[in-house]
């Protein structure tokens, strides 16, 4: 960020509104801060212990063990494989009046995948913390029911989606989430993403004696590569294509029979996201069609990951519960949408009112999944991070169980910029 831009921002001070608020708000948010500090030890246990012990993708056995042993040793009743996914968690608190007709119910979700090789250098064991105290925070602040979801598999996969899949959001009325970074965000931009390959057939030959004969499926990969590259200057700044070519053939003496393009399609709304998709396709056939191969795309190995739709009324209340604890925190939109990376909590954003607030704990500009990133998950500035998380996502929930007029805001909002979209919803529409 622009130095200069950056002090600006910062002698505005934006402040966010606590409106309309109720009487107890006081009250109930030192009830949060007790309830968070009376756990710190076992959110040090969870953020430490992750990140010295980093799994990978759908392999995150012993993280869902040392999580479900904190929520355990709280009294709760922890499912494990829960919604359809091995390494997946699901606790509850309602309160004695809870009625699903009267009262709503928040999500406060949990990430602890890591990455290969680097670990925790996207910070997930400070979400993985920052969850479970958000959680533990909450517990007891008002009329309605908490839902803590462990929800794996965000590293280049879609483990939400497959949860939503297995009912994770049935009954919920909102969802919250944070993840660290190295400023104070209230949002950002995240893309949705779409994965892909795309293997071209042609026919082998000698590429000496008879090359006339073949067929080259790397002429056509690489006509889609270049396309590709040719689209970008038509494409709105922030839509992304990545790609390789992961096969190229055996041998250079013989003319490619297969190739194999494998890349990533990005943008910032689901309408464009699924138009670029269409213009990849069109792509990949043409360049199939120039050299008389065939070509098989098989998208989605993972279903798709949706842009993260923010809401602003409840990110509104998320800033004043870290301005209360003394941060900076700056608004949405200060980063430009360029920098934007992708997310399951997208998918989940799409069907309920959701927050995914960004938390300071590195220093300014250090960029996720680096090594620079992954020691910053285990400073102290991270176990800040991870209770001013817990404080602020266990005081999001209460004042969504407590008033009700923010809640209706939120789904107000929710619905003016287009209701739930599932993912099965875009591919019927496709």
């Amino acid at each position: 960020m622009d130095a200069v831009v950056r002090d600006e921002i910062a002698a505005a001070s934006p402040q966010f509104p606590i409106e309309p608020g109720y009487p107890e708000r006081d009250a109930v948010w030192g009830k949060v801060e007790r309830n968070v500090e009376a756990v710190r030890a076992d959110l040090e246990h969870i953020m430490r212990d992750l990140h010295a012990n980093p799994e990978e993708a759908f392999q995150e056995f012993h993280a869902q063990a040392v999580i479900a042993k904190v929520l355990e040793g709280q009294g709760f009743v922890v499912k494990q494989g829960a919604h359809g996914v091995e390494t997946a968690l699901r606790a509850e608190w309602q309160s004695d009046d809870f009625d699903p007709s009267t009262h709503p119910t928040v999500a406060v979700m949990s990430e602890y995948d890591a990455l290969p090789g680097i670990g925790h250098a996207c910070g997930h064991n400070v979400i993985a913390a920052s969850g479970v105290g958000g959680f533990l925070g909450a517990v007891g602040s008002g009329s309605g029911r908490i839902v803590f979801l462990g929800t794996p598999a965000e590293e280049g996969h879609t483990g939400k989606e497959y949860m939503i899949r297995g009912g994770m959001l049935d009954g919920v009325d909102c969802a919250v989430m944070i993840h660290p970074f190295c400023y104070d965000l209230v949002s950002h931009a995240w893309t949705g993403r779409r994965s892909l390959t795309a293997t071209f057939t042609g026919v082998a030959a000698h590429a000496s004696m008879q090359p006339y004969m073949g067929r080259n499926a790397l002429d056509a990969a690489t006509l889609a590569y270049q396309a590709m590259g040719l689209l970008r200057q038509q494409m709105p700044p922030s839509d992304r294509l990545h790609a390789i070519i992961s096969d190229g053939g055996a041998r250079a003496s013989i003319i490619p029979e297969t190739a194999t393009l494998s890349l990533y399609v990005r943008s910032l709304y689901t309408e464009t996201l699924m138009d670029l998709s269409k213009r990849i396709d069109d792509i990949l056939t043409g360049a199939a069609l120039m050299t008389g191969t065939g070509v098989d795309v098989q998208w989605d190995n993972h279903p798709m990951s949706l842009p993260v739709r923010n809401n602003e009324t409840l990110a509104a209340r998320w800033g004043a519960t870290q301005q209360a604890r003394g941060r900076e925190v700056l608004p949405g939109g200060i980063l430009p949408d360029s920098q934007a990376a992708s997310t399951d909590f997208g998918n989940v954003s799409q069907l309920v009112p959701g927050i995914h607030p960004l938390v300071k704990i590195a220093p300014e500009g250090t960029a996720l999944h680096t090594t620079k990133f992954a020691d910053a998950a285990i400073t102290p500035a991270a176990m800040d991070g991870v209770i001013d998380s817990a404080v602020g996502l266990g005081q999001v929930i209460a004042d969504v169980l407590n008033d009700p007029v923010l809640l209706q805001r939120a789904r107000e909002e929710f619905e003016a910029a287009g209701g739930a979209i599932s993912v099965e919803a875009l591919l019927d529409e496709a």
